[in-house]
């Protein structure tokens, strides 16, 4: 009988190899199991859309899939174990979220996470990934948009605000730097003034004809204070630059563009609602009126879209030596940069939509740049008039950088029917200028010198009638 072969023992090396190879498997699998590592999860709440974002050190993948009723959004995120940093997403949904009810999640399957957000509402979502830029890393982005959204001209009626004097009264107007006190807040009803226009036209057109001795109806193009009892809104579009997941510029001791240019935003809005010029009542619009992102061409579209007479985006700049300083203005130009340092900082705040997350996959993103390549040399012309107005009252309060209007091809000025110009506060980057930006008394001097300059402009370039249909 043969006694059996048994094979020899493995030799050192190949105990060697065996060995690694097993931690290798090991490292795999173990992989393989976690999948990717959540670093942050983030919730925005607007009216105009609540964004969760999920950042993460690998890209996800995900199925969602919308139920009607109730209003919830179901998504399953692939490669991933539930952990503490992804569970904080529950207890981020603020209970003033106009969008967001609540949030679930939960292990799914061994390798598939189920996240379903509960809504307060009809939405229209858009999911989508966005690829590591800036500080960020994979971000997987849920943007909540109402099925029915707010009309923005409808939104100005519901400000309620003061109602300044109305054209033909015997009140005064009310000045941007001392708003008259009023008892009790009345509703600014856009609708109203616009329906008292077209009475006062309807009326005058119904008595032309029955009498020769009759008044002629006014002119279509008169101007706001052309004739007396005409009454005109001028509406002035606010835009505080980035927000949201773009937090701008940020200075040394960590004060963020965004929050400080929002504060000076919300203290221009109150003093613009609180004016009039040549007895024509004046509305601030606002393209952000709390921490959320908006991408430049939305920002157009919303100043176009309540037909905005004038168009203020504000910032506070900055730069790679922290000695710059002082404050700027621009406008559009539609070739060469008026300076090094304003193709510079264009160039900077057009990145405003990689930093911010810009869904490419957009079906309207063609109309937006179409949008965007628009301008006119009207446009600009009224801009340099804008600026200049706004510079001098600046230049009282604030040293300027330049003292002339300079001009660049920013993004959010490209807007052809709307005087626009970009409001360079301060260079967030100087320590100094940093502290002055922070402080609610230095907010208040450019408030009044941005409401200053505005009204200056208008009184001496009046804005045209609107043609409105009702």
């Amino acid at each position: 009988m043969t006694s059996p072969q048994w094979p020899a023992p493995p030799s050192p090396e190949r105990r060697h190899l065996l060995k690694t190879g097993s931690l290798v498997l090991l490292i795999g699998a173990h992989q393989i199991a976690h999948g990717a590592g959540i670093v942050a999860v983030r919730i925005w709440p607007a009216e105009d859309y609540s964004r969760v974002t999920i950042e993460s050190d690998q890209p996800l993948k995900t199925t969602h899939r919308l139920v009607v009723s109730p209003p919830r959004l179901a998504v399953d995120i692939e490669g991933l174990q539930l952990d503490a940093t992804l569970r904080e997403l529950v207890a981020k949904v603020r209970a003033d979220d106009p969008n967001i009810a609540g949030i679930r999640v939960g292990q799914n399957s061994p390798s598939v996470v189920r996240l379903v957000i509960d809504l307060k509402q009809d939405i229209r979502p858009e999911v989508f990934t966005l690829t590591p830029v800036a500080a960020y890393k994979n971000r997987l982005v849920f943007d909540l948009y109402p099925a029915h959204p707010i009309d923005p001209l409808m939104a100005l009626i519901a400000q309620r605000t003061r109602e300044p004097a109305l054209a033909g009264s015997s009140t005064p107007a009310v000045t941007a730097t001392a708003p008259a006190p009023a008892p009790t807040p009345a509703p600014d009803s856009l609708g109203d003034l616009i329906a008292r226009q077209i009475e006062r036209a309807n009326a005058a057109v119904a008595q032309s004809p029955a009498s020769p001795a009759a008044p002629a109806p006014p002119r279509a193009v008169a101007r706001a204070g052309d004739a007396a009892g005409t009454e005109r809104l001028i509406i002035v579009a606010i835009d505080p630059g980035h927000g949201g997941e773009d937090p701008g510029a940020t200075g040394a001791s960590g004060t963020h563009e965004k929050d400080v240019v929002l504060q000076i935003a919300l203290k221009l809005r109150d003093r613009i609602n609180g004016a009039s010029v040549g007895g024509n009542p004046m509305r601030a619009y606002l393209t952000r009126d709390s921490d959320f992102f908006v991408p430049l061409a939305t920002r157009v579209q919303k100043a176009r879209r309540v037909r905005a007479d004038l168009f203020v985006s504000i910032h506070a700049d900055a730069f790679i030596r922290p000695d710059a300083n002082g404050a700027s203005v621009f406008a559009l130009s539609e070739h060469g940069a008026s300076s090094t340092a304003a193709r510079w900082l264009a160039n900077k705040e057009n990145e405003a939509d990689r930093i911010g997350g810009v869904n490419t996959g957009d079906k309207d993103a063609g109309v937006q740049r179409a949008l965007l390549d628009m301008s006119t040399t009207a446009q600009i012309r009224d801009s340099l008039k804008l600026g200049d107005a706004m510079l001098g009252h600046i230049g009282a309060i604030s040293r300027l950088h330049k003292g002339s209007v300079e001009r660049a091809n920013f993004a959010v000025l490209r807007n052809p029917d709307v005087p626009s110009v970009l409001v360079e506060t301060a260079f967030i980057s100087n320590p100094q200028e940093e502290q002055r930006l922070r402080s609610q008394a230095y907010q208040n001097e450019l408030a009044d010198a941005l409401a200053s300059g505005i009204k200056k402009y208008f009184a001496a370039n009046p804005p045209l009638a609107r043609n409105r249909q009702v």
